[in-house]
């Protein structure tokens, strides 16, 4: 029987970005950005650029594809992807910020491949907290003041956390894979459960059921949204948090468990499958 009491009580809330966040283990540092010092296009794999554009106009460029940028606005890229940033030529000094968020976790190519292409935000329907740092940032630099690198590098950490949450609740076109399945309310489910305990005995029917759908509507969904299988996608995460233990120094038993293998030689055989899988992917023919 529901009591008035019961009925009072708040529904918990999806934590969409935890788990994602804990798998990503981001450090994310903020300085002024000048075009004469823009990052190398050949940067490292696991980093996003996020420039901020605080003051006056920019003109973002890749490839063919020319874009003005108003403020206040962001461009999200990878770093290994060329590109070039620089002030419009009526706009105020000072009013470009580049953020680096170094991607160390386990997890870092999921959000990685979700920006195959960049992503332009506009600010100013943002949520509040988003804008607050925006401003703080924006003032720091204008008026430095003592303890400015530690206090901008903590407004670094926000502002991602900030950036993330405004993708998930309002997706760009550009941002798929797992952003887009965070913003699906049913996905989200599935995908949290998925992050916060990838070495449970997951199957197709119980991440449907997390979901609340059926076998066959979630998989073909989520194949849709995620843009692979759902046991695709938990082989990855597996594999990615596999890696990244072995990398630490843990041995392949401790390696297997903590990721869900059922034994190290599993782990040794999906290792090998990725290893040769990269190897074709070297190998293959570029069309041009």
């Amino acid at each position: 029987m529901i009591t008035a009491q019961s009925a009072a009580q708040p529904v918990a809330r999806l934590d969409r970005l935890s788990a994602l966040l804990e798998g990503l283990a981001p450090e994310v540092t903020v300085r002024p950005f000048s075009a004469a010092r823009a990052p190398a296009a050949a940067g490292v794999p696991a980093r996003l650029l996020l420039y901020l554009v605080i003051r006056g106009p920019a003109i973002w460029q890749r490839g063919r594809q020319r874009e003005r940028l108003e403020s206040p606005s962001l461009v999200i890229c990878r770093a290994d992807m060329p590109h070039s940033l620089q002030p419009a030529a009526e706009a105020p000094p000072g009013g470009l910020v580049l953020v680096e968020a170094w991607l160390r976790g386990p997890v870092a190519g999921l959000l990685l491949d979700a920006f195959d292409e960049p992503c332009t935000v506009a600010l100013d329907g943002a949520e509040s907290s988003l804008l607050h740092t925006v401003g703080l940032i924006a003032a720091e630099l204008e008026q430095p003041r003592c303890g400015q690198p530690a206090l901008l590098n903590r407004a670094g950490d926000i502002l991602f956390i900030g950036v993330l949450r405004q993708l998930v609740a309002r997706p760009a076109s550009a941002v798929g894979g797992i952003l887009s399945g965070l913003a699906d309310p049913r996905l989200a489910r599935a995908l949290v459960a998925l992050h916060a305990r990838p070495q449970a005995a997951w199957t197709l029917e119980r991440l449907a059921g997390e979901a609340g759908m059926s076998r066959t509507a979630f998989a073909r969904h989520f194949h849709l949204v995620m843009r692979m299988p759902p046991g695709r996608y938990l082989q990855v995460v597996r594999l990615a948090m596999a890696r990244s233990a072995v990398a630490t120094g843990r041995g392949l038993k401790q390696a297997a468990a903590a990721a869900g293998y059922q034994s190290t030689a599993a782990l040794s055989r999906a290792l090998s499958r990725a290893s040769a899988r990269q190897h074709d992917a070297q190998r293959a023919p570029v069309v041009q």
